[in-house]
């Protein structure tokens, strides 16, 4: 994608749906920060998405 874009978002939640809307993000040139209550479960999978724009934070 050749129109990068500038900025960072917030994403709250890293379920399906919000693991899925981290990656799309990210591939839109959005630096992502995802929050998770836990460590567990799907957060786990997030430390390993291949977007480099994303960051887990665990609250």
């Amino acid at each position: 994608m050749s129109d990068k874009k500038t900025g960072s978002v917030m994403v709250v939640g890293g379920g399906i749906a919000g693991m899925q809307a981290c990656l799309d993000l990210a591939d839109s040139g959005y630096l992502v920060h995802l929050f998770q209550v836990s460590s567990g479960g799907y957060a786990l999978i997030a430390v390993k998405m291949p977007a480099a724009d994303v960051k887990l934070i665990c609250l």
